[in-house]
């Protein structure tokens, strides 16, 4: 079965959304006009319920369904922007400098709403179906904030989804995986301290630049040494800083970077190695090390079972040959997570065609996808409460 026909009619509604979010770019938290414009739509749309201010500034309606059931299927997209300067040069570029929608999420807000205005016209299901929409899925952890708020247990949720475009991936085709499909995205800051003095009398020092530069090469051997080579370890050090000028020798080098891992003993192995190999290096030299070492969100893992749910909704609206089912996972970092450790769940990737990278500020969603977004929704709402 192909686009849903109503979801074709809807695309030039939701590209207007779209455009409109993309024009008005918010942060974090701090998505109030955006969180209000949804408000309004699914006030327009007769959604229930429709209540805000959860996690912060999350927003959730409540859309039931013309036959009886307990059931209630939950649909996540999220609201927030990017603190990056647009260089797209479409008309509907960001009105806010230094802010831009550069990762989609005024495609996957509006694909949601479409979603849910299609589900309240037709209400062709059992049970409820709970759309969500996210504040501070960059960094803010606010599907964790949404949780925390009560979420699943408040809207009785019992199944949870997400969906994010994938540049890459050809408009009208779909990726997903059982499974991790998503790193855990950590990050760590080290100050190595030394003792200063003149260049040209190095051997009255405690040279941290030297130190510093030995652990950038220790930490090579955590993914080339330490790790299974079957499990994917990613660590980077994107950060040196020390010294200012060239005659004298710091006291003090300051790195910093971030770990991205599939499953938990990686992830817990390596934070350890960088702790071991760190403490190694500055007592070789006689220097000291502080290590700051942040734990952002969880692996995102599938479900099994929902995984099939949502790779059958998609295979209905795309057909088998335009759905890759062993995607290969990412190792950026998704705080859907979150949500997947709450509730049984998935999160798929729909494609957003030859586009530039995520998180680029010549980035733009392709407002292509929309339908097939709003079909996938609409799919595996009515697939999932058909009983």
């Amino acid at each position: 079965m192909p686009i849903i026909n109503r979801a074709a009619e809807l695309q030039a509604e939701a590209t207007e959304w779209r455009r409109h979010l993309h024009q008005h770019p918010e942060i974090l938290y701090d998505v109030h006009e955006t969180a209000a414009f949804v408000t309004a739509r699914l006030h327009e749309f007769g959604v229930d319920e429709i209540v805000g201010g959860i996690g912060g500034t999350g927003v959730v309606g409540i859309i039931r369904g013309r036959g009886p059931g307990e059931r209630t299927i939950g649909l996540r997209a999220d609201m927030d922007a990017l603190p990056l300067e647009e260089m797209t040069g479409k008309p509907w570029s960001s009105k806010i400098s230094g802010r831009m929608h550069a990762c989609g999420h005024d495609g996957h807000t509006a694909m949601l709403l479409g979603a849910a205005k299609y589900l309240s016209e037709t209400r062709n299901f059992n049970g409820a179906i709970a759309v969500i929409f996210q504040p501070a899925e960059e960094g803010g952890a606010g599907a964790l904030a949404m949780i925390q708020d009560g979420l699943m247990e408040r809207f009785r949720i019992d199944e949870v989804y997400g969906m994010h475009n994938m540049p890459g991936i050809p408009i009208g085709q779909f990726a997903i995986r059982r499974g991790a499909i998503m790193a855990a995205p950590d990050k760590f800051a080290i100050t190595v301290r030394g003792r200063g003095g003149h260049a040209a009398q190095p051997h009255r020092t405690i040279d941290p630049i030297l130190v510093g530069t030995q652990i950038v090469g220790g930490l090579q051997a955590i993914a080339a040494r330490n790790a299974d080579p079957l499990a994917s370890v990613v660590v980077s050090v994107t950060r040196f800083q020390a010294g200012t000028t060239h005659n004298i020798i710091p006291d003090c080098a300051e790195l910093g970077g971030t770990v991205r891992s599939l499953n938990e003993e990686v992830r817990d192995l390596a934070e350890q190695r960088i702790r071991q190999i760190v403490a190694g290096i500055t007592l070789a030299h006689d220097a000291n090390a502080e290590i700051h070492y942040e734990r952002n969100c969880p692996v995102t893992i599938n479900h099994d079972g929902e995984t099939g749910h949502a790779a059958r909704a998609a295979t209905d609206v795309v057909g088998t040959a335009n759905l890759d089912l062993e995607a290969e996972p990412s190792m950026a970092g998704e705080d859907f997570a979150y949500m997947l450790r709450s509730r049984p769940g998935a999160f798929i990737f729909i494609g957003n065609g030859d586009s530039t990278p995520l998180h680029n500020p010549a980035y733009d969603f392709s407002d292509e996808a929309i339908a097939y977004g709003i079909s996938y929704w609409v799919r595996l709402a009515e697939q999932r409460l058909s009983d």
